[in-house]
């Protein structure tokens, strides 16, 4: 049995996600801190809606998907009811396994994970991590969870919050990169549809190709870069204005918000 506690939009991305992968609705429980949104979730998805406390009673897996804001009253509330060995996943940003494993108190295995929003078309980036007490199978467990939604990596937990940067929030410099450059096509005369449909299958396309040909992007980049063209004019202004440099910064901003949220 699998518990989500926490059902908010990463929760339930992972409640459909499991379900796609072939997990029947009787065998995941989850909560939700409004009984409406619980009649919701009750409704579209035919699962069992319960309190924190009997979910952390009675799931073999507890996943805490709750804002990291919210998980030390969470892990206040379950801790009297989590036994030793109940495998604990954690995909909140920012907290660490030692905070959840110092509030569950016993040798609770936990591991921690960072995923994110393409999980709801089962192309997510989760990348997962051992806290003290998780064994290889524990993390094997994990990886069975997560590979039916997309690519499961294991890193040291130190590379956490740089993980959160880069793949957690990842999505949301795509889609920002690419209202940029549906702007610009608009600006240059292109219906808006049109201008989303050309910009979205290129992107696709580019990605499909990064990911399957093994090349470096500078390869991929420089084999569309003529001598004199009109690609090389847009990267030199691309350069002119510090975007490399601008996305270096925010990907540190991001990873040192993820840092402080962990600290509380």
């Amino acid at each position: 049995m699998i518990a989500i506690l926490g059902t908010g939009k990463m929760g339930e991305a992972l409640l459909s996600g499991l379900m796609r992968a072939g997990i029947d609705a009787g065998e995941i429980m989850a909560t939700a801190r409004r009984e409406e949104r619980a009649l919701s979730l009750r409704e579209r998805y035919g699962v069992r809606m319960v309190s924190n406390a009997e979910a952390a009673r009675t799931a073999d897996t507890l996943i805490l998907a709750v804002k990291p804001q919210d998980m030390a009253a969470l892990l206040t509330e379950i801790a009297p009811h989590v036994p030793e060995g109940r495998l604990v996943v954690s995909v909140a940003a920012g907290i660490t396994t030692a905070f959840v494993e110092s509030r569950l108190g016993g040798e609770v295995p936990v591991v921690r994970v960072m995923s994110n929003t393409p999980v709801l078309v089962d192309e997510a980036m989760s990348v997962i991590s051992a806290g003290a007490h998780a064994s290889e199978d524990h993390l094997k467990q994990t990886e069975n969870l997560l590979a039916p939604v997309g690519k499961v990596l294991r890193i040291p937990e130190s590379q956490q919050d740089a993980a959160t940067a880069l793949s957690g929030s990842g999505p949301a410099y795509f889609f920002y990169l690419v209202e940029a450059m549906v702007d610009a096509g608009i600006l240059l005369g292109m219906p808006r549809a049109a201008a989303l449909d050309m910009v979205t299958q290129s992107i696709v396309g580019a990605a499909i190709m990064l990911r399957d040909s093994g090349e470096h992007p500078v390869i991929l980049r420089e084999a569309v870069t003529s001598p004199g063209g009109t690609t090389i004019a847009a990267i030199a202004e691309l350069e002119r204005h510090s975007v490399r440099a601008a996305f270096l910064a925010a990907i540190e901003a991001a990873r040192d918000r993820s840092h402080r949220l962990a600290a509380g």
